[in-house]
């Protein structure tokens, strides 16, 4: 094998000075550059010897391997797949929006006892849900009334749910409350006085529960 190597050297190195001597290709120093490791025409061309194999200078070695003369020494680069970026984690429940009337007594903030039950689904979804970090708990009123006096009972109400769900066992730092009053109503009533104006306007006396803050699946 090696004098099989050997001969096809001597006759690659005959053919390229057969070659050179009639110009058809010349090399001169400067084709010799030590960090190609191959030897190069004046064209910028590998020159090839008579086996079609590339022909190395002294100066070569594996880590100068080239694909176009020695693809086997040359490391394949590494594919790595794109990452696809995560969305935002689904919500772990759904935003609710409950009657103020199911929870209190008409303009009161105290927690009825049906209230207390329906409040129990948010304890066992809180308990169920740790990576839910913030929960929010906005209360509203109706129009009649001032607006001062709106206000507090909405933070009034939002707070007791608060007060109800940490009795349970939920983390105090786990809900915000915010109280917003007569603000953005559900039903206007127009033209609609008394009795009928209180009932009208049971839409808008509400209590909202919602995920503000959650983290991320792992």
């Amino acid at each position: 094998m090696k004098a099989s190597n050997k001969l096809k050297q001597l006759l690659g190195l005959a053919v390229f000075v057969a070659v050179s001597g009639l110009g058809i290709a010349s090399a001169t120093a400067q084709s010799f550059p030590e960090k190609t490791g191959y030897l190069i025409d004046n064209r910028g061309n590998v020159v090839r010897n008579n086996f079609n194999e590339c022909w190395k200078t002294g100066y070569w070695t594996p880590a100068m391997a080239i694909a176009e003369c020695d693809s086997s020494l040359v490391k394949k680069a590494e594919v790595k797949p794109t990452p696809v970026p995560e969305g935002p984690a689904p919500a772990a429940f759904a935003k609710v929006t409950l009657q103020a009337e199911t929870l209190f007594d008409f303009d009161k903030s105290v927690l009825r006892k049906d209230g207390q039950t329906v409040l129990d689904d948010f304890v066992t979804k809180m308990k169920d849900h740790p990576d839910v970090d913030l929960l929010l708990v906005t209360g509203y009123t109706d129009r009649i009334g001032t607006d001062a006096y709106n206000k507090k009972l909405s933070e009034r109400r939002a707070a007791t749910v608060k007060k109800y769900l940490v009795s349970k066992g939920i983390e105090d730092k786990r809900i915000e409350t915010e109280g917003k009053g007569k603000a953005d109503p559900v039903v206007a009533c127009k033209g609609i006085r008394g009795k009928k104006l209180i009932s009208c306007l049971q839409p808008n006396r509400r209590v909202v529960v919602e995920i503000k803050m959650q983290r991320a699946p792992k």
